[in-house]
């Protein structure tokens, strides 16, 4: 690129969006559609280089035109979407309407990491598994893990909108 080109190009981030409309009205022959002056920037530097270095040969132009033409797009959603169940991968069953709605559903796994050590703790039916143990509540398995007194719910981060789940 000649040095007159990046002096060009360069000058493009110091320009306001009215110039650089002006600036693209001024290479590609045509207003901008729009005022996003980032974009306005990359356009106006692409012609820039396009127009001293030139364009696409004929031939690039012509082998661009045919990869685009044999690509398999699909412009619209398909009107039928067909979705397979298996029933051997699906579970049934309910859910006890008194439970706590903090603590996920069963088969969940949460993580802590916890002074360099990765807490992984397992929802169960009736109650969470750690380690190969069964505990009644999670902050049984805080201050387990802590060996101080810790609300469980605070230390699994329970008692936020998002929780760090394995599935």
């Amino acid at each position: 690129m000649s040095p007159q080109a990046k002096l060009k190009i360069d000058a493009l981030g110091d320009m306001t969006t009215g110039e650089l409309q002006e600036k693209y009205l001024e290479v590609y022959k045509e207003p901008a559609r729009t005022r996003n002056k980032p974009f306005l920037i990359k356009r106006i530097a692409w012609r820039i280089q396009a127009l001293e270095e030139g364009e696409l040969s004929e031939r690039a132009r012509q082998r661009a035109f045919e990869l685009a033409n044999d690509a398999d797009l699909r412009i619209r959603a398909p009107k039928q979407v067909t979705t397979r169940v298996d029933p051997e991968m699906t579970v049934t069953g309910t859910i006890d309407p008194g439970r706590d709605q903090r603590i996920p559903l069963p088969g969940t796994i949460l993580r802590r990491k916890y002074r360099g050590r990765i807490v992984r703790v397992m929802v169960m039916d009736e109650g969470f598994e750690f380690e190969g143990d069964v505990f009644k509540s999670i902050s049984a398995i805080a201050s387990k893990v802590t060996g101080t007194r810790w609300n469980g719910y605070q230390f699994f981060g329970l008692d936020r909108k998002e929780v760090a789940r394995e599935s």
